[in-house]
Order: C-alpha cells, then structure tokens, then sequence
C-alpha cells in the first residue's frame, strides 16, 4: 500500500509561482508513474501532469502545459509541481496520484489512479 502526502500548498498572488511536494512511502515508487490531479470548488477533478516512472513520458493538461513543470526524485521518493504565472484559475484542491506499474488505463483518467493523497490547497487571489 502506497501513503501520498502533499505539501507546499498556500495563498498566493496571481502571476506568483509556487512547488508542491508529494512525498511517496510503502511501496517501490521507482515502479510507479505518478500525476497531479485538482479540483476546483464545485468542479470535477481535472488532471494536470503526469510522470512516468523514469521520467522519460511527461504529460500536461492544456491548462497548465508552459507554466507547470512535474519532475520526480526516485531516490527521495518525492514528485514535484512546480507552478509558474499562476492565475486565479489555478485556485484547487491538488492531489498526488500514484499508478500501479503495468496498469492498462491511462494516466490522465481517474479510474488509472491506484492511490490517492489527501491533497493540498492552492490559492490564487490578489
């Protein structure tokens, strides 16, 4: 069983930028391909970026692709988002997301998400 925990989450001004740490414990996190996901109030979760395993595939949603980078330490066991230009509409709820090596479902959907964080609040406001 994998523990996901976010951190580096607050209040910012627009056009700030900002990191956001997951922190992977409980399994082989080398093996998992890892993603940040949000949910603004009243909204759906959205995907935003996903990271394979070794880093070779990266993806963005077209919401954040240019201004949001996702990278990972295999051996601190911690993935990344760093947030550039942010703007009000970045304001969520963001989780990490860990999927099982070899899952058949995609990165980007919900249902090929293995395990979930609790998440971490972003605000951006001026």
């Amino acid at each position: 069983q994998v523990q996901l925990v976010e951190s580096g989450g607050e209040s910012v001004q627009p056009g700030d930028s900002l990191t956001l740490s997951c922190a992977a414990s409980g399994g082989t996190f080398s093996s998992y391909s890892m993603a940040w996901f949000r949910q603004a109030a009243e909204k759906e979760r959205e995907f935003v970026s996903g990271i394979s395993g070794d880093s070779d595939k990266i993806f963005y949603s077209d919401a954040v692709k240019g201004r949001f980078t996702i990278s990972r330490d295999n051996v601190k066991n911690t993935v990344y988002l760093q947030m550039n230009s942010l703007k009000p509409e970045d304001t969520a709820l963001y989780y990490c997301a860990a999927q099982d090596s070899g899952s058949i479902y995609p990165l980007n959907r919900d249902y090929g998400i293995n395990y979930w964080g609790k998440g971490t609040l972003v605000t951006v406001s001026s």
